[in-house]
């Protein structure tokens, strides 16, 4: 097991005219479409997830106690919920609860579980911010879609893994959903289906928050670039974590 994750480095991109949304020719859900242009000013990534010891910085830090680094919803929600850590953590921040059992909490391995408020709270105190689904998925377009997804492990762990690897960005795909700043709305031009398959997506374009990437249960064939998930900020249940951005 790491004792720790190596140093967080940030991957620059120029920003530019680009175009994100699926390719309608393959399959795809309806609010991956239409394939549209946006523009983006330039930015940078960090190589890989927020790790568990980084969290744990935050929480000792009282990032739970100070009402500057959250949202307004997000404190109305911590302080009325009484949300000290991630949700599967002990009160003691040594450990947390898995699909194994409770296991001493891994410092390397991609904190977990975080609720959108409990994401961006976190980028504001490192002094960064979550990346919006378009430079996310702008990164994503030189990746391949590899990584610790359900059905490439050789051995399941249904759980995040440390980064590993050369990779200019690491983990982008699997061990965790992460949290964009970019509202679920439909993109340019979307026109919800006809019949039933109109209420799969477009109904649920409010009050979310779009995430990307997968997680270490999502399977290997049903992920992809385009790929837009979709939460309620508060959620937590999820194997949700975060990448941070900035800009340049």
């Amino acid at each position: 097991m790491p004792k720790s994750a190596e140093p967080l480095r940030f991957v620059t991109f120029a920003g530019g005219i680009a175009s994100i949304g699926a390719d309608a020719t393959q399959f795809c859900f309806d609010n991956e479409l239409p394939r549209h242009r946006v523009l983006l000013e330039p930015y940078a990534l960090a190589d890989r997830l927020v790790t568990n010891a980084e969290y744990l910085e935050f929480a000792r830090d009282g990032g739970y106690r100070r009402a500057e680094f959250w949202l307004a919803d997000g404190w109305t929600t911590v302080t009325s919920e009484g949300w000290s850590h991630p949700l599967y953590w002990s009160d003691a921040l040594d450990a947390e609860f898995t699909l194994s059992g409770l296991q001493p909490l891994d410092p390397a391995t991609p904190v977990c579980h975080l609720s959108y408020y409990e994401a961006d709270a976190y980028a504001r105190w490192a002094g960064a911010r979550l990346p919006s689904e378009a430079e996310w998925e702008l990164a994503a377009a030189e990746v391949e879609i590899s990584g610790n997804l359900l059905n490439q492990l050789d051995e399941a762990r249904l759980h995040p893994r440390a980064a590993s690897g050369s990779l200019r960005l690491r983990q982008l795909y699997g061990d965790v959903w992460e949290w964009t700043a970019s509202a679920y709305a439909a993109y340019p031009g979307y026109r919800a289906p006809s019949g039933a398959i109109g209420e799969y997506n477009g109904k649920f374009m409010c009050n979310q928050l779009v995430l990307r990437g997968g997680s270490c249960v999502t399977p290997a064939d049903h992920i992809r670039a385009s790929y837009r998930n979709f939460f309620y900020p508060a959620a937590r249940w999820q194997f949700m974590g975060l990448r941070l951005a900035r800009d340049l």
